[in-house]
């Protein structure tokens, strides 16, 4: 698994919008990483591979002059290519074993799990940093999604002892209880990058984030 190098991989997961010019990507992504966002990850289902790898190029020159790290959603070959520092891999997006092999020791492997704990338990033993649980709620992104109950942020912290992300509907007036109950990161898309001031919603989340430590100081560590 990776190192972290602060030892603590929590806070805020921001996830590009796919519905965005290049120039307005960078300068929502730039203001939530001066709001406090620790990871982003690039979401692009488009079939543009020059445009992808030049747009993650980007985002991932604006993570490092941020201190944050960039994950490519569903595409290790393109992670792999700009050296970003991780990918995130769906049920249906390659095998997770074999993109850790791929990945090294130092680079950040997730794995979405949906409302499967037993999923999650496979993709910790098949090297995963962090399990990603949702929809928690609604989804405008993903609205057939299955709900994740919240006791799972519980239990993969009691079982699995790796950071766990909420991902679906996520708002700053629903994060809370997420927290709560455990999940160590908050995967935001719509909430985040079409607020009035990114920036200003990113620091709402670090804050709530900085609350529940104080709270709640026993969150995962890799």
């Amino acid at each position: 698994m990776a190192e972290v190098v602060n030892g603590s991989l929590r806070g805020l997961y921001a996830v590009t919008p796919t519905d965005l010019p290049a120039v307005d990507l960078f300068g929502r992504v730039a203001a939530a990483l001066r709001g406090g966002a620790v990871l982003v990850q690039y979401r692009d289902k488009s079939r543009d591979d020059d445009r992808r790898s030049e747009v993650a190029r980007a985002l991932l020159y604006l993570c490092r002059q941020a201190g944050a790290r960039l994950l490519v959603n569903d595409d290790l070959a393109l992670a792999l290519a700009i050296g970003a520092d991780g990918v995130h891999l769906g049920a249906a997006d390659g095998d997770l074993s074999a993109a850790r092999q791929a990945l090294g020791p130092g680079a950040l492997l997730g794995a979405s799990c949906y409302a499967d704990f037993a999923r999650a338990r496979a993709a910790v033993a098949a090297g995963a940093d962090y399990v990603a649980f949702g929809a928690v709620h609604h989804s405008p992104t993903k609205p057939l999604a299955e709900r994740a109950p919240l006791s799972l942020f519980a239990r993969c912290r009691s079982e699995l002892r790796v950071p766990a992300c909420a991902i679906g509907g996520i708002c700053i007036d629903n994060a809370r209880p997420l927290l709560t109950a455990g999940a160590d990161l908050l995967a935001v898309i719509s909430d985040l990058f079409d607020a009035p001031d990114v920036a200003a919603r990113a620091a709402a989340y670090r804050q709530l984030c900085e609350q529940d430590d104080d709270d709640f100081p026993q969150s995962a560590t890799i």
